[in-house]
């Protein structure tokens, strides 16, 4: 398994501690896919912003389908995110 040095939620300062927050406002806690950019906050924010914009996208499938498919490709794929 790949070992992927992050910072805890704790010890986050600055943008880094705003970006945990928001994810905590989002889903209620911070999971491993968003700790795992927390060496580069402005990579985690620029991806989570991506992340929203796909998802809510308009035309073609709803946000409950291209969730459902995010899950189903994630769980394929063995990945717990």
């Amino acid at each position: 398994m790949t070992w992927i040095r992050t910072i805890a939620e704790g010890e986050a300062e600055g943008r880094l501690a705003r970006s945990y927050a928001a994810a905590r406002a989002r889903v209620g806690r911070v999971f491993g896919i968003v700790r795992a950019m927390s060496l580069a906050p402005r990579t985690l924010d620029a991806s989570m912003a991506f992340y929203g914009t796909l998802m809510s996208a308009r035309g073609g499938l709803g946000r409950r389908r291209r969730e459902l498919l995010a899950t189903v490709v994630s769980r394929t794929n063995d990945c717990h995110y």
